[in-house]
């Protein structure tokens, strides 16, 4: 790969932000865009798709989700020259009973994947599942700090991946040859239940934080009694479907193929989080 600036959509997000961070760790020239970073882009604006794409060589693409943005984005990045692919989707796509899906989530994945994968550019995907970071910065993050998760989880797993593993994963793909036509699913190196997940949180974090199982009419009942929409609250409750039906235990074998490496236990994540400041109230 040539020192042309690398493209990274999304790059105040998760995965996006740390990608940035680990490619400038390596020297790399990256153009970091987002609709409130350091580079404007927007996907409801096309008009700030040229202007992001100029002069790239390679692009990590975040896609706004559920929509339909990233074929016509593919298509202008191969009018910008751009030749290499990563685009951002999510484990569990391809199987049909994986979760209710209401918002059309897994359809515009599935259409991004397409148009990815028959852009004639070089590609790669990488599908991780529940971030380990949904704890600490994203879906779960405030119930935890308040000391108390109520989820209607019950009893399920996920093999949880941490966030830097999915940038290194990234980082690899954008920086180095051999991936061409992969597609990395990625997890942790083992299921974790919420119970072990908030217990091992609780620990490091020296605090007193529980998990509480709820059903999916409980759940959904308490967020209409603190004013969200009856329709949103379903939604909500279908997010935590894999979980509680556990189809996102399985370990993936995306970060070894990818890096030569295990990936991070979430026991790692925690003390490393924790040791950061994380869950400070």
């Amino acid at each position: 790969m040539s020192e042309h600036s690398i493209l990274v959509t999304g790059a105040t997000g998760k995965s996006g932000r740390r990608v940035t961070r680990q490619l400038r760790d390596r020297g790399r020239s990256v153009r970091a865009a987002s609709r409130g970073g350091e580079h404007h882009f927007d996907w409801t604006d096309d008009t700030t798709w040229d202007h992001a794409l100029q002069g790239v060589e390679s692009a990590y693409i975040v896609q706004l989700d559920g929509t339909p943005l990233v074929r016509p984005f593919v298509e202008r990045a191969k009018r910008n020259g751009v030749r290499r692919l990563v685009l951002a989707s999510g484990r569990g796509i391809d199987d049909p009973d994986y979760v209710n899906d209401q918002t059309g989530m897994l359809e515009a994945l599935l259409d991004s994947e397409e148009a990815v994968r028959n852009s004639g550019l070089e590609w790669t995907i990488s599908r991780p599942g529940w971030f380990a970071q949904n704890f600490s910065e994203g879906f779960f993050a405030d119930a935890i700090r308040e000391g108390e998760l109520r989820l209607p989880a019950g009893a399920g797993a996920a093999s949880f991946v941490d966030a830097e593993d999915i940038a290194a994963v990234v980082v690899a793909v954008l920086t180095e040859d051999g991936h061409n036509g992969q597609i990395y699913e990625l997890s942790g190196p083992e299921a974790v239940t919420l119970t072990e997940a908030v217990a091992t949180i609780s620990e490091v974090a020296g605090r007193d934080i529980r998990y509480v199982a709820l059903t999916v009419d409980e759940y959904i009942a308490e967020l209409v009694g603190q004013g969200l929409p009856r329709e949103d609250a379903a939604i909500l409750a279908d997010i935590a479907e894999p979980l509680r039906d556990g189809t996102d235990a399985y370990v993936s074998d995306g970060v070894p193929r990818a890096l030569g490496r295990p990936p991070r236990s979430f026991a790692e994540f925690a003390k490393t989080t924790a040791a950061a400041g994380g869950w400070t109230r």
